[in-house]
Parts: structure tokens; sequence; C-alpha cells
């Protein structure tokens, strides 16, 4: 393995920035978003959220707040994943429901964890730092729903940024407790669907709204609690809707049973759900096939007793980077927190990589990715529903591939923290690539002899996964520039040291 020193600018300077000297990128403090007459972020305007990612490196031009990612020869080496951005937030929430106090552990270090943080803060729910280990806080559960800590007559306004993973279980939370309650967010959290969720919650009692004309937030509560009932819900949009009334339930004061009406997407993220539940001593009865429209049931008996301390797992979806990463270049990867006995969907990206041409070996917690220089990758027809974040490290591995690979059943990435589907026709486009896009699906046809365009700006559209995923293109030997590297602090603030530090180029 051969790592560049960061010093040395082995992430290189773009054109416009010649300073040698290291220096601590740090975005603006206010979150400024502007959005666009397609009501998406204006890239040319759009900045990073408030908090500041670690990136110490000579290769951030803040005048343009751009990174260029200089050729990748091969990536080499063994990474430890940031907690699960999904399971840090999951973990929070149901530590606070909870009876007892709840260590939670390699707690992922980024905006979004942060909203949900600050949310419990200012609902005066205990929790504890570890002034040693920022991945490490202690929260004192409210053996029952939260209430609003003002009076009768005042909101509770919480800000959640883009956080849908403290946006939606929120919601449903805070319906099960009693007060007044208002959760808002950035301008595209403003875009980001949330109806269904609040359809569920309406049959059930609750009275919340959110915004009528468009389905979005904010949402607005005047919670009584919930004595439990039945709901039917959508499961085509987002599978976040049904996890959230799922972990809600327990702390209602009756049963309560939900039905998908339609179909469950991304059902991967349901069992990660409910398992996690398990872990908080609820059992959840399911009724019928997790691939068709299956029910679940909450019994009033079933309440959340801390487990007294829970280690968070890897982040899958940030490990497809570092697998895809080898599989282009031929080298050897091993990412460790996530492995064979992995409770996320995310980890089946692997088995993409291997149908792609590269060779896989799991271990119950590692996962080591290679690939035999004298196989080229292929192309891959390969339903994602089950995988949307990862699929999107899927788009760039394309580029490199023999033939023309088929990404189905991704919808929801137009539900996403941007309308991913567009942006990643856009990028893959300005790289060199032929997009055929569809509603829920698209064809990625690679450039001639699989020469990717240098120098190409990507755009991240203040999207942190389209940061990390078009950073890859670089391993076809040719610059890439990444317009607002920042915006990787609300899942993976360090993802470029990490990237470089098994990079040589």
């Amino acid at each position: 393995m051969t790592t560049s020193a960061l010093a040395l600018g082995a992430l290189v300077l773009s054109a416009a920035c010649n300073t040698g000297t290291p220096f601590a990128f740090t975005p603006p403090a206010s979150h400024k978003s502007v959005i666009s007459a397609r009501g998406r972020p204006d890239v040319s305007t759009a900045t990073c959220e408030q908090s500041a990612p670690s990136l110490h490196m000579s290769a951030v031009d803040e005048a343009t707040n751009t990174l260029t990612v200089a050729p990748i020869k091969s990536l080499d080496g063994t990474v430890t994943l940031p907690g699960s951005k999904s399971l840090s937030n999951r973990c929070l929430l149901l530590a606070a429901l909870s009876d007892g106090a709840t260590k939670v552990e390699n707690l992922l270090e980024s905006d979004d964890i942060r909203y949900m943080l600050e949310a419990l803060d200012q609902m005066q729910v205990p929790v504890e730092r570890d002034p040693k280990d920022p991945t490490t806080v202690t929260v004192t559960g409210q053996a029952g729903p939260i209430n609003s800590p003002l009076g009768d007559d005042e909101t509770c306004e919480l800000f959640l940024g883009n956080a849908g993973t403290a946006m939606r279980p929120l919601a449903a939370a805070l319906c099960m407790g009693k007060g007044k309650f208002v959760l808002d967010g950035v301008p595209r959290m403003r875009e980001r669907p949330i109806a269904d969720l609040i359809d569920g919650l309406k049959q059930l009692g609750a009275d919340v709204s959110c915004v009528e004309e468009t389905g979005c937030p904010p949402v607005t509560i005047n919670a009584n609690g919930l004595k439990g009932g039945k709901a039917s819900i959508s499961g085509k949009m987002s599978s976040q809707f049904l996890s959230s009334l799922l972990m809600a339930s327990p702390v209602a004061e009756g049963d309560i049973t939900i039905s998908i009406k339609d179909e469950l997407i991304s059902a991967p993220y349901v069992s990660l759900t409910i398992g996690l539940m398990k872990k908080f001593g609820v059992n959840v009865q399911i009724d019928g096939d997790m691939k068709g429209t299956p029910s679940f049931t909450i019994p009033a008996t079933e309440k959340y007793i801390s487990p007294g301390s829970i280690l968070v797992e890897g982040d899958a979806s940030s490990a497809s980077y570092f697998i895809a990463g080898a599989a282009i270049t031929g080298g050897t990867v091993t990412v460790r927190g996530c492995g064979s006995e992995s409770v996320q969907g995310d980890v089946a990206f692997a088995n993409v990589m291997e149908k792609m041409g590269a060779k896989v070996t799991w271990a119950p917690e590692s996962i080591t990715v290679t690939r035999d220089p004298d196989v080229k990758l292929k192309g891959v027809d390969v339903d994602c529903g089950e995988t949307p974040d990862a699929a999107m490290t899927l788009a760039v591995a394309a580029l490199f591939a023999e033939g023309p690979t088929t990404i189905r059943n991704v919808y929801s990435w137009r539900l996403k923290e941007t309308e991913r589907m567009k942006a990643i026709v856009a990028e893959c486009t300005k790289l060199g690539a032929t997009v055929e896009e569809f509603r829920d699906y698209c064809i990625i046809h690679p450039p001639k002899d699989n020469v990717v365009n240098d120098n190409v700006l990507i755009e991240t559209y203040d999207d942190h996964r389209m940061a990390m995923t078009f950073s890859l293109a670089a391993c076809a030997g040719v610059n890439v520039i990444i317009n607002d590297p920042g915006c990787t602090a609300k899942t993976f603030p360090t993802y470029f040291d990490m990237l470089e530090s098994i990079t040589s180029h």
C-alpha cells in the first residue's frame, strides 16, 4: 500500500489555488440553500450544512469551494467505517423512549446525528456526552413518550436540517406524547414527501399535519397521546414512513397494527428497524411477506427497556465507495465495521461488484474486495430497490465496465437529499457516459473505451453521496473536481481523508 502525504498535495489543488500549505477547511457557519426554478438546490450558490467537516488537506480551494481529486492509480489498505447513520439516529430515539439509561457507542459524527441530538437536548431528554469520545453518549430514557418541555400554549420548534432520519421518526414519536411541536428543516427538506407518514398517524388519531399543497414539511403536531388502532399506508416512496410508525408504536397506550397497502421498498431497512427494536425489548409481530404487502402488530404490552449499552455498526452505504474503488482499480481493500453478520441491506453491494467481476471475501465484521487485473468489469442489470444509496456508487462503477449497466427500481432517488436521478444522469453524462433516464431506472452506457473526461467539475447538489460517489471517477486516471466537498459532513465528514489514506496516485 502506498499512501501519498496529504501535505504534499496528493489530492492537488485546483488551478485557481496554488498554496502548498495544509489548512483545515471550514465551510460557512450558516446554511444557505438556494432553490432553483426546478425546485432543486442551485449548486452555484448552495453550501454545506452548519457542521464543519474535518478535511485536513491542502486540496480544498477556499475561493471556489472545490476539491480536486488527483488521478487514482489504486486503492489498497484497510478502513474502519464510521457508525451507520440509519442505526445511529434510531438508537438515539429508542434510547430516549426506553426505561433506563443507554450508552450508545460508535455513534456517527455528522450533521444528521447532530440534529437528532440537538432535538433531544431541546426536549430536555438527558444526553450525557463523553468528553474523551465524541462517538459515545449516554441517553436517559423517558420510559414512554417524549412530552414537550414547554407550556400548553407554547410551541416547541425543532429545526432538523435535511435529516430525514430525524424528521420522520420524530414526527411519529412526538405524536405519542403531549405538547405542541413544529418540525422544520432546510429548503430541500420542504421538498421531501412526508404525507404518507402523516396519513398513517392521522388514521391512528393523531392531530398532525404537513403542508397540504406539497405533502412535505413543516410538520405541525398537537399531541395528546395515542390510544392505538390500525393504519394502512403506502410503502412505495420510502420505508422510513413504516419504520417511523413502528418505532413510535410501543409508547402508544394500546395495540397498533400497521399494514402496507401497495408495496414496500427498501425492506432491509425495515428489518433493521425491527431488529433494533428487539434489542430494546420490543417484539414486532409480522404477518405476510416483506416483499409483498405485510402487516405489523405491536401489542400494548411491548415496552422499550434499555439494553444498557449498544454498539452502532459501521455504515454499509459508506463502505460502498471503498468496495467499488477496489473493484475498479484492482487494488485490495478491507472495510471493517460491517460484514456477513451485518443488519444493513447495503452490504449486498459487494455482491453486485462480484457479479461485475470483483473478488469478494466475507468475514463476520469485514469485507475484502479485489479484482484480478486480467478480469474486466462487466456491465450488469440490477434491481436496487433494497439498496438505493449504494446504487449510486454502482452508477460510477458502470463507467469502468464493458457494456451497459441498468440500475432498476430506484424511484426513491427522486425523493432523497436532492433529485438524485437527474443529478446522476447529469454528472455521468459530463464524464462521458451516455445515460438513458426512465421513471424508476436508468441505463448507463460507459464512455468509449472507458475513457473518462478529465477535469470535470462535479456538482454535488448539496448531497453528501454525490460528492463521495463521483470522487471515484478519478480512478480513470483523471482529475475530478468536487464542488462543495464539505457537504459530506451530513454523514461522513472525514471521507476524503480516509479515501486519500489508502490511495496510490
